[in-house]
C-alpha cells in the first residue's frame, strides 16, 4: 500500500492557510498527510488592521484560528529556519525545543509549498529602530491605536508645550496601502476621540504622510490617487509627496525637504522584502530575493516545490495578452520548466505582484496543482484578470478602480468593506464581522486605550518590587 504523500506548508498566511485549507478539502487521508508551519496560531487578514487599529473591529475577527479551520492538518507553532530541498527536509524552532534545550527538529517531506509571507523592510535610517513603530501584525495595529489614544492623554495633562506638540505629531511613511488607510483610519478615530478631552481638539494635531515618489496609492489609478491627496489634505492632513525620511533621532522626524518634527509617533509602513528563510534554502532566488517560479507556481528547475504570493516571483502571464497557456489551459510541469511553446514567458521581466488579491488567487491554483501533481495529472498555470483596487480613506471615506469605473467617497468606502468582507475566511468570521460593523453603526466608537495590556505583569512587578498591597499580618 502505497504512504501517503507528506505535504509541508511552511507559512500560515493568506497562500499558507488557504492552499492547506484547499488541499484537506481535496485530499482523502490516505492520499496525503499536511502539515503547516508558522510562528503564530492563527491567519491575520491584513486588509482590516487599519479598522482594527481604529476600533471598528474587535482584534479576535482580525484573525482566523488556525486549528480550528486546518482541522485536517498538523498545524505546528514554530518557525523554519532552514530548508534542505535536496535531502527534502526542513529545520524547525518552536517553544517546545526552546525549552528542551534541542534547538530544533528536523520534518521530512514529499511535497513544500513555502508561503512565509514577507517582512518590513527598513532602511538604515538614524533613529528609525529606536523609535519607529510598524503595522503589520495585529499586535502591532492594536499597540499603535493605545499608543496614539496614549499621546492624547499625555497631551492632556502635561504643562510643556514642546512635550505636548511632540504628542500630537503623528509621522507616518509610506504612501502604499498600509500607510494611507492607517493614517486615514487613526486619524478618523482620534479626531472622534479629541471630543472627550477638555483641552485638546482636533485641530491641534499634526498628521504627516511622508511619500518617497510623487503619488500614493498606485494601485487604484493616477486619477484617484490625486483625489486622495486631495481629500486627506482637506482634513489638514499634511501629505508630502517626493519627500523622504532622513533621520528620527532623538524623536524629531527630518525630512529631505529641510522640515523638521518632534514626534512621539513614527510609523514605518515603507515596503516589504522577501522573508529571511528564503535565503536558507538551496532553491532558486531572482534579483530581489524572491523564488523563482513558472506560471504553474512550481519553484523552477526543482521537482516537489512549490511557492506563491510575497516569496514567489511568479510571471504574469496575462500582461502579455493572450498568456501561456496550453490546450485548454492545461500545460504540463516539464514543459514549464524547460520553457517550451507553451511554456513560461510569454511576458519575461514582468511578475505579479505581491499582494493579498493575488495571494488568496494563487493558493486555488497552487492547492489544485498539487492534487493534479500527486495524481499524476497536468496542472494550470496562474492567470489572473484584474478587476480593481480599492482602499479606506477612514469611516464613510475610500477611493476604488473597479472593472473599469472610478468610485470615491461613500460608494467606494461601501465598495472596500464588501470586497473584503467576501474574502475573509469563513463564514463564521464573516458573520462576526458584519455583526461588529453593525453594533458599531448604531452605537458610538470605544475610545479606551488599554495599553497595559502590552506588559500584563507590570503591577504584579509594582507589587512584588515595592510592596505595594501587601497586608501586613
Amino acid at each position: 500500500m502505497k504512504e501517503p504523500a507528506r505535504i509541508l506548508v511552511v507559512g500560515g498566511g493568506y497562500v499558507g492557510m488557504y492552499t492547506a485549507l484547499r488541499l484537506q478539502r481535496k485530499l482523502k487521508r490516505d492520499e496525503a498527510r499536511i502539515v503547516v508551519v508558522d510562528p503564530e496560531p492563527y491567519m491575520t487578514y491584513q486588509p482590516f488592521l487599519p479598522e482594527a487599529a481604529a476600533g471598528s473591529i474587535s482584534p479576535r475577527h482580525v484573525v482566523v484560528p488556525l486549528r480550528r479551520v486546518l482541522d485536517g492538518c498538523q498545524v505546528v507553532i514554530g518557525e523554519a529556519t532552514a530548508i534542505d530541498h535536496a535531502k527534502r527536509t526542513a529545520t524547525i524552532t518552536t517553544l517546545a525545543t526552546e525549552e528542551e534545550g534541542t534547538g530544533s527538529i528536523e520534518l521530512e517531506y514529499d511535497e513544500l509549498v513555502l508561503a512565509p509571507g514577507s517582512v518590513s523592510r527598513t532602511l538604515p535610517v538614524p533613529g528609525l529602530a529606536e523609535h519607529g513603530i510598524g503595522f503589520k501584525t495585529v499586535e502591532e495595529a492594536i499597540g499603535l491605536r493605545n499608543h496614539v489614544l496614549g499621546q492624547l492623554d499625555i497631551a492632556s495633562s502635561t504643562r510643556d508645550p514642546d512635550v505636548r506638540d511632540a504628542a500630537l505629531t503623528f509621522v507616518f511613511v509610506g504612501g502604499g496601502y498600509a500607510g494611507v488607510e492607517a493614517l486615514a483610519e487613526l486619524e478618523d478615530m482620534a479626531r472622534y476621540a479629541s471630543r472627550y478631552y477638555h483641552n485638546v481638539s482636533a485641530d491641534d494635531m499634526k498628521w504627516i504622510l511622508v511619500e518617497a515618489t510623487g503619488r500614493i496609492l498606485p494601485e487604484v489609478g493616477e486619477d484617484m490617487g490625486k483625489y486622495a491627496v486631495s481629500e486627506l489634505r482637506r482634513r489638514n492632513i499634511d501629505v508630502r509627496l517626493d519627500t523622504r525620511l532622513e533621520s528620527c533621532e532623538g524623536r524629531v522626524a527630518v525630512l529631505s525637504d529641510g522640515s523638521r518634527y518632534p514626534t512621539r509617533t513614527l510609523v514605518w509602513t515603507a515596503g516589504v522584502k522577501p522573508h529571511p528563510i528564503l535565503a536558507a534554502t538551496d532553491l532558486p532566488l531572482n534579483e530581489r530575493g524572491r523564488l523563482i517560479c513558472t506560471p504553474s507556481l512550481r519553484v523552477q528547475g526543482t521537482e516537489h516545490a512549490w511557492a506563491a504570493g510575497d516569496a514567489a516571483a511568479v510571471p504574469d502571464v496575462t500582461a502579455g495578452g493572450k498568456g501561456a497557456k496550453g490546450a485548454k489551459g492545461k500545460s504540463h510541469p516539464e514543459d514549464q520548466d524547460k520553457g517550451k511553446a507553451k511554456g513560461k514567458d510569454k511576458s519575461p521581466g514582468q511578475e505579479c505582484a505581491p499582494n493579498a488579491q493575488h495571494a488568496v488567487r494563487q493558493a486555488k491554483v497552487l492547492a489544485e496543482n498539487i492534487v493534479a501533481s500527486l495524481r499524476g495529472e497536468p496542472v494550470q498555470d496562474y492567470e489572473h484578470a484584474y478587476v480593481g483596487s480599492v482602499a479606506s480613506l477612514g469611516l464613510h471615506k475610500g477611493v476604488a478602480h473597479v472593472y473599469g469605473r472610478k468610485l470615491k467617497g461613500y460608494p467606494a468606502w461601501f465598495m472596500h468593506r464588501a470586497y473584503h468582507l467576501s474574502r475573509v475566511p469563513t463564514w463564521n468570521r464573516k458573520a462576526r464581522v458584519l455583526a461588529e460593523w453593525t453594533l458599531a453603526g448604531l452605537f458610538k466608537r470605544e475610545i479606551v486605550s488599554l495599553g497595559s495590556l502590552e506588559n500584563p505583569r507590570a503591577e504584579f512587578e509594582l507589587a512584588a518590587g515595592t510592596g505595594r498591597h501587601n497586608e501586613t499580618t
